[in-house]
């Protein structure tokens, strides 16, 4: 299990109440509990995550293996507007500063967060492959890609990771109806991790969101079509498979989400993000229960999200 930190920043959730002394000392927790991956981004904050993850963990680097982002470049933080720049030329001064807020000599993981449609993918990961050969990056992997996308980059330098929206009720990456498009099974067959972010479904997944639930301005789930105020009445209904085998195990609903992602291989490492330690603690106890296979049978059948039905 690893954690997400976007949220120690202000960047998708709205968090008037940041406090960069208060986050040292959750990631500093995080680590001492056995969290050892830290899952970040440049643009998180527009540099401020990598910073704070800089600074809090310096001491203790060798404990701990980060991964970054690097090919999107923020418009507008207060609209969360962006684009992609998949340019040789930006994706070196991007892994430079990114090392500098780290205060590290090299980045373990280094994502190409989105590919450009601008630029050939074997442009900007060749870019990547080549700081790999001279040291500033350990390993390389991509972010939210097909099959065909993996297999483009494979051919030039191994793949160690890909990352994308895994969760009870966001399957694309298993492939779905795609013939192909498995990218959790490309990368079990290719010696990839496969690291799915908002594996709680953006929060909907703890069963703490109701039709009722509002977000403070800023927050993306104001503008995601799953968190109206009629889609989270009608999507419930995915809970309640989840509820069910929660309750035979004697579990939170967080739990049984994230045994679900680990039950799809070992190759799965989920990386939930969270501002509270006891949830913290909650999501590492997911890697101790085992689901049965009437569990998976019940979780595999989740309804899908309202808007995705045809």
């Amino acid at each position: 299990m690893g954690l997400g930190c976007a949220g120690l920043s202000p960047w998708m959730y709205a968090r008037p109440d940041l406090d960069d002394r208060a986050w040292a000392s959750l990631l500093n927790a995080v680590v001492d509990l056995g969290i050892t991956l830290l899952d970040t981004a440049d643009v998180y904050g527009e540099g401020h995550n990598e910073q704070l993850i800089g600074r809090a963990l310096g001491h203790r680097r060798s404990e701990v293996l980060v991964a970054t982002k690097v090919g999107m470049v923020v418009d507008d933080l207060a609209t969360l507007t962006w684009h992609c720049d998949g340019r040789p030329a930006h994706l070196r001064a991007a892994v430079e500063a990114s090392l500098r807020r780290l205060g590290s000599d090299s980045v373990d993981l280094c994502y190409l967060h989105r590919v450009d449609p601008a630029v050939p993918l074997e442009e900007s990961w060749g870019a990547l492959a080549s700081m790999v050969k001279d040291g500033r990056i350990r390993h390389i992997g991509l972010s939210d890609v097909d099959v065909r996308e993996a297999e483009r980059a494979h051919r030039i330098h191994p793949v160690a990771a890909i990352q994308s929206e895994l969760s009870l009720w966001s399957r694309a990456a298993l492939g779905g109806r795609q013939v192909g498009e498995d990218v959790v099974g490309w990368c079990a067959r290719n010696g990839a991790l496969f690291v799915p972010f908002s594996p709680l479904g953006r929060g909907f997944l703890t069963g703490t969101i109701t039709p009722d639930t509002s977000f403070a301005p800023g927050d993306l789930r104001t503008r995601h079509p799953r968190f109206t105020s009629a889609a989270r009445a009608e999507n419930r209904r995915i809970l309640t498979p989840l509820r069910k085998v929660a309750e035979r195990h004697d579990a939170p609903e967080s739990q049984v989400a994230l045994a679900w992602l680990l039950a799809q291989g070992e190759h799965v490492v989920p990386i939930p993000g969270t501002t509270r330690l006891a949830y913290a603690r909650s999501n590492i106890r997911a890697a101790n229960l085992a689901l049965t296979p009437q569990d998976l049978f019940e979780l595999d059948n989740t309804p899908p999200p309202a808007e995705d039905r045809p």
